[in-house]
């Protein structure tokens, strides 16, 4: 367990920085493949062609992690990479290994520019995280999809570019500064606006699942004639209640996060 760590904004918009991508949450980083990067911002001798930054299969994410464990045995680097965990694209899993990774670039970072586009020829990671479990259509499907439009209103945003557009001709210096300004904070924005979505989608699958839960046991307590007494068809219900799932954190303020 981890606490006083960078928060997932922070991490991502370092991340994205960094490396020139595109990751709108932590669990991308599960296919080894950025960490493998910002240890060549730190040496610039990661065999960069090794990597499949767009990997999509498990099998893949392992190659990525043994270039990974290369680099640990190359520069004596003494520290575990808890493979098995990382590449399952966990959350957690990948956050406290990242708040690792993060703190270790800041001390051997040899500063200057770091052209992470060209070290891995152009090549654009989009690795993503394993698909989400099944979700049950069987029952409340309608309820479902009122949920996830309450959620998508409340991260609604304007749609903000991918790229820094071209300033406009015969603008002022302080001008310009200040498109750019406004340009970045838009950016910034939207990233954190994504990241919000996510947790709150996992939020609401999370706690369907338990309402789906609970009405699979009554209906089966009730086609069985209700064989349990009152109380003990209460207790299971509140054990159903309270059973914590892989995966899901309770959601915290970034400023308050402890792990």
């Amino acid at each position: 367990m981890q606490g006083m760590g960078e928060s997932r904004t922070d991490l991502l918009l370092w991340l994205n920085d960094l490396l020139q991508l595109g990751y709108t949450k932590i669990e991308q980083c599960g296919s080894g493949a950025a960490y493998c990067q910002i240890f060549d911002s730190i040496y610039r001798d990661v065999p960069m062609s090794k990597i499949k930054f767009n990997a999509k299969q498990e099998y893949e994410y392992v190659q990525n992690f043994k270039v990974l464990q290369g680099v640990f045995l190359k520069h004596k680097i003494d520290n575990a990479i808890p493979v098995e965990r990382l590449l399952k694209c966990k959350m957690q899993d990948n956050l406290e290994f990242l708040q690792w990774v993060k703190k270790y670039w800041d001390m051997y970072y040899p500063g200057g520019t770091y052209e992470a586009v060209s070290r891995r020829k152009g090549e654009v990671g989009s690795a993503g995280s394993k698909p989400s479990m099944k979700k049950s259509t069987s029952v409340n499907s309608v309820s479902k999809a009122g949920a996830a439009a309450t959620v998508a209103r409340r991260v609604a945003s304007p749609a903000v570019p991918k790229a820094n557009p071209a300033p406009k001709k015969n603008l002022s210096p302080s001008l310009e500064l200040e498109y750019q300004k406004q340009f970045d904070e838009l950016s910034q924005n939207n990233l954190e606006l994504k990241v919000a979505m996510e947790q709150m989608e996992k939020e609401r699958e999370f706690y369907f699942s338990k309402l789906r839960e609970i009405e699979l046991f009554v209906q089966e307590n009730l086609d069985n004639g209700t064989p349990k007494t009152s109380v003990e068809v209460l207790k299971d219900i509140q054990q159903i209640m309270y059973r914590t799932e892989d995966g899901f954190e309770v959601p915290v303020e970034d400023e308050e996060e402890t792990y």
